[in-house]
Order: structure tokens, then C-alpha cells, then sequence
């Protein structure tokens, strides 16, 4: 990925204030090319959340995020019941201009649902974007980089279509995989990582995630027979609260542990990394938003942590270029980016962000930098 480092451009306001005139939550139900198995669920349709902040001028703004029952106990009509009732009255009226006041206020009137706290933060942000012109990383923040280098998520049903998965996305440009695991017998899921290895070559990054899926005697025996595959991190292989287990895995494995379950809040991450976290995974759906990520960032800077950034699964391009503003916003992302809009069969943008040479661009429009296709998003409105 290219790295450059600039000042954020100065805000250039409209005249007078940006009133929110108006707040949709819009639940859609976008199929995915294939099922994605993960460690207690398989994916097929993702049931997202939109949010659609309409300013009085007509400017108007998009946020996105994921249901995860399995996370963070969002689903979707909790999403849609958090903004319809408790988030959109209180901005209605509001100047848009004035977020930072707004965040805290409705961090007040509603705690954790970070899932809905993202899709408003991220909406207001566009929003502001879009009626300055300015591009969303450069009201939060700093540019370091103009571009990432995703990886790609392998979660198919036998290890031989994941393998040829591999080589066609090898053949366009990633280089960077993900192995979902603790979904097999532990003695297939070391198999197929071997033979994963084996099939990449040496040079490929490979790293595996098991949703919480292991107990502590398999991850010790996985972390054994996988040696040689040389991965990068192992992925949440414990539950969330199991630290004691953390500890003591991080204490005989010679691979890091990432951690991504069990970040629900900015004060987890210095637990989970006295525990023996090498990692985390910055999720915006998980941390509330632009705001609890860049602190989450700057926590993980301060304690040396290795960083995942990543959309949840599986939201459209409006969600992945809002990953994709963060990841080029803060200091590390060593242990890549996931972005989860090329596994779905249909975008709600016109122009879905492209992979060219094993890259996506930073967006250079206003806001996120994506053009919602509105039409799109009442053709798989959720009924």
C-alpha cells in the first residue's frame, strides 16, 4: 500500500447551519456470491443497516453497518428500533456541523448498540463531507496512505475449493489471506491449513480466524500442528472471556493471537493485551464509530499491538469505504484489511470499490466517496 502523510485539510463550512431534516433506518437483506462458514453460523444473505441523514438543503448522508447477533448482539430490528426511536429524534432539528457535541449526546441517550452508534456516525460524517466537499479522512484526521491491500476472506465448504479460490484471487492480486477455522473436526482444520500453505507457497500471507470456535486443548494442538505454515496471527480462537485461557496460549504458542470478539469496548484492548494479545482487530460497527476507533488506534499504538482493520460481514461498499478511511487514518495496520463487499452478489453503490493490482483506492470524493444507488437500496429493502 502507499504510504503518504499529510495535514487534514481545513473544514470549509456552508454558510450558515446544516439542519437534519430528516433520519432513515433501512434495514436491507444483500445476498452473497457464496456462503461464508464461520464457527457457529453460516452466512448466506447479510441483513445491514442503513442509516440516511437528509439535511435541510437537500444534502444528504449514508452510514452502514452489519447485524451481528454473535459480536455484539445487534440484529437488524434492534438496529432499526436503536436509530427509528432512540438516535434520529434526537438529531432532527440538529446541526450537523455540531457532532462532536452531537456524539456525546447520544452516546447518553443510548449506551453500547455501537452498531447503530457507527451507522449515525458515519452517516453524519458523509453528510458533512458532502456539504463541504471534503473527503471523510480529512475531517477526522490525517492522511498516512492512499490505498490498502485487502485480504481475502477463504471460508468455503472443502479445503479444495478454498484452495482454488485462492489461486484465481493470487492470480488478481491478493496476497493476503484469512483461513476461517473451528468449523471442522480439529484434525481437518489442521489439514486444510497445511494444505493451504502448501498450495500458496511460502510467500503468500496466510493468517486463520476461529470465531471463538476452540477450546484451549484444541488451539494448543492446532497452534502445534500448524507450525509450519508460518501463519501470520491466529484469530479469536478462545471465547471472548476466557483470558485465563488467553494467557496461557499466548504463552506457548510462537504465533501471535489476535483478538476481535473480544474488543467490545476501548478498555478491552489493554486487557486482552495483558492477557497476551499480539493483536486486535479494529472493527467501526464494534467501537461506536469513527470516534471510539481512532481512540481504539491510538491505544493500540501506545501498547505496541499489531492491527487488523476490518468491515464486518457482510456490509456493502458504503461500510468498506469507511474501513478503508480508517485504515488509511491511523498508524498501523500490519495485519491488513479486511473489506467484505466483494463477496456480495449486488452492491447498493454505482461504482463498488475495485481491487486493481491487489489494491483499493482511497475514495477521493466528498464524504465516503461512494455514489449510493437508491434504487438499489429499496430493491433489497428488508420487508
Amino acid at each position: 500500500m502507499q504510504k503518504h502523510v499529510s495535514a487534514p485539510r481545513k473544514l470549509h463550512r456552508l454558510a450558515g447551519p446544516l439542519l437534519i431534516r430528516r433520519v432513515d433506518a433501512i434495514p436491507v437483506a444483500l445476498p452473497l456470491k457464496t456462503p461464508v462458514a464461520m464457527s457457529g453460523i453460516t452466512i448466506a444473505t447479510a441483513q445491514n443497516l442503513l442509516v440516511r441523514i437528509e439535511a435541510a438543503d437537500g444534502t444528504v448522508g449514508w452510514g452502514e453497518t452489519a447485524s451481528a447477533p454473535t459480536m455484539t448482539g445487534d440484529t437488524l430490528g434492534g438496529l432499526v428500533a436503536a436509530v427509528r426511536d432512540h438516535l434520529a429524534p434526537l438529531l432532527v432539528g440538529q446541526d450537523a456541523w455540531m457532532r462532536t457535541k452531537l456524539v456525546p449526546k447520544l452516546r447518553r441517550a443510548l449506551v453500547a448498540n455501537t452498531g447503530a452508534h457507527s451507522a449515525v456516525q458515519g452517516a453524519l460524517l458523509d453528510l458533512a463531507g458532502r456539504a463541504s466537499g471534503q473527503r471523510l479522512i480529512d475531517l477526522v484526521g490525517t492522511r498516512r496512505r492512499d490505498s490498502v491491500r485487502p485480504m481475502w476472506l477463504l471460508g468455503r465448504p472443502t479445503p479444495e475449493d478454498d484452495i482454488a479460490e485462492a489461486r484465481t484471487k493470487g492470480a488478481e492480486g491478493i496476497h493476503f489471506f484469512k483461513l476461517k477455522i473451528g468449523v471442522k473436526p480439529l484434525a481437518a482444520e489442521i489439514a486444510s491449513t497445511l494444505a493451504m500453505r502448501e498450495a500458496l507457497g511460502p510467500a503468500p500471507t496466510l493468517c486463520v480466524d476461529a470465531n471463538c470456535g476452540m477450546t484451549l486443548a484444541q488451539a494448543r494442538r492446532y497452534v502445534e500442528r500448524t507450525r509450519s505454515a508460518n501463519l501470520l496471527f491466529i484469530e479469536q480462537p478462545l471465547p471472548p472471556d476466557d483470558l485465563a485461557g488467553l494467557k496461557s496460549l499466548a504463552r506457548a504458542s510462537r504465533r501471535p493471537i489476535g483478538i476481535d470478539e473480544g474488543i467490545r469496548a476501548i478498555a478491552d484492548i489493554e486487557t486482552n493485551a495483558k492477557a497476551g494479545a499480539g493483536g486486535v482487530s479494529l472493527k467501526l460497527g464494534k467501537l461506536g464509530g469513527f470516534v471510539g476507533a481512532l481512540e481504539a488506534a491510538k491505544v493500540c499504538t501506545r501498547l505496541r499491538l499489531k492491527v487488523n482493520v476490518a468491515a464486518r460481514m457482510a456490509e456493502s461498499s458504503i461500510a468498506s469505504a469507511a474501513a478503508i478511511h480508517l485504515a488509511c487514518g491511523i498508524p498501523n495496520i500490519d495485519w491488513g484489511v479486511s473489506l467484505t463487499h466483494f463477496y456480495l452478489a449486488e452492491d447498493l453503490v454505482r461504482r463498488p470499490l475495485a481491487l486493481r493490482d491487489g489494491v483499493v483506492a482511497l475514495p477521493d470524493g466528498p464524504g465516503l466517496g461512494v455514489e449510493i444507488d437508491e434504487a438499489a437500496v429499496e430493491r433489497f429493502r428488508a420487508r
